[in-house]
């Protein structure tokens, strides 16, 4: 079993997260394009087949 010291490091385990917590406010580089890719799925259309088996299951809830 790991005590709270082996995540923070080779500081205190208070220290570490205080600095995790900081880490958390600025996002890597990566996330804008993450963003982007996710913002573009959502913004794809339902496809027909899609939204057909949504009104089916509808009619039968």
């Amino acid at each position: 079993m790991m005590d709270s010291k082996s995540f923070a490091g080779d500081h205190g385990a208070d220290e570490g997260r205080t600095s995790g917590r900081r880490a958390m406010r600025k996002n890597p580089d990566w996330t804008n394009g993450l963003r982007q890719l996710y913002d573009a799925v959502v913004d794809e259309p339902l496809p027909d087949q899609f939204r057909d088996l949504l009104a089916q299951l509808d009619k039968k809830g």
